[in-house]
């Protein structure tokens, strides 16, 4: 593809951003139990050494996808983005005082997100039904909540997302050439932060949980994190 041999051509201009469940680490069924792949890292660390930068940006905690993925030479940025954000400290005892009044369905605590996780559920039709329980609930609270592949995600009502933290990083460096890799709803707003500038470039790792419009909104389609693998060997 012309534009990804573009982005190859002038490395120290350009970031590669990627997400971290589903694109770069496969969706196991808990998600404490998700890694990357030793040959994904391998390539990651090249990758890292190439170009001005290789970022993660996670809706785990930065910390947290710094060891699922084990490449230290990365950047990461968590939560969405909100761990670049202040304003989002304000809520962290708010969400944990939501996560302590649920009893609908065991939520996953982050500490400026929450998440719960369907995926694995015996009756998925009432965990839904659960979920949109605590949906209600969380709008009262002045919670903001999102769907993802088999997951409800509550967060501050901030304005940050996948979107603002790749705008920002790239500003920071001066960048206007990315790459930016994802498979879920989040994703989305990155792909469309990169419309903003020279030269991006959307890659979709597609699954029959992919959200609507992901693959419309790409530029490439992969079908999961072993072709993406291959798609950043040639990079």
């Amino acid at each position: 593809m012309r534009s990804l041999a573009e982005l190859a051509r002038l490395p120290h201009l350009t970031a590669l951003l990627l997400d971290v469940d589903g694109t770069l680490a496969p969706i196991v069924p808990r998600p404490q139990d998700a890694r990357v792949p030793e040959e994904t890292r391998v390539e990651l660390r090249r990758l890292a050494g190439r170009y001005a930068l290789a970022a993660c940006i996670s809706g785990r905690p930065g910390a947290e996808a710094r060891q699922i993925v084990g490449v230290d030479e990365l950047v990461y940025v968590g939560e969405h983005g909100l761990e670049l954000e202040p304003e989002a400290e304000r809520w962290v005892e708010a969400l944990h005082a939501f996560a302590d009044a649920t009893s609908e369905w065991p939520a996953e605590r982050k500490r400026l997100t929450l998440s719960f996780h369907w995926r694995g559920a015996e009756d998925e039709q009432a965990a839904l039904a659960a979920l949109e329980r605590v949906e209600r609930r969380a709008a009262k609270a002045g919670l903001v909540a999102r769907r993802g592949r088999k997951v409800l995600e509550l967060r501050p009502p901030v304005a940050a997302h996948k979107g603002t933290a790749v705008s920002r990083l790239l500003a920071e460096r001066g960048l206007r050439r990315a790459l930016y890799a994802g498979d879920d709803t989040t994703d989305l707003d990155a792909f469309r932060a990169l419309e903003e500038i020279d030269l991006g470039v959307r890659v979709a790792v597609v699954s029959a949980e992919a959200p609507p419009g992901l693959r419309e909104a790409a530029d490439v389609v992969v079908g999961d994190p072993a072709e993406l693998l291959e798609l950043l060997r040639s990079l």
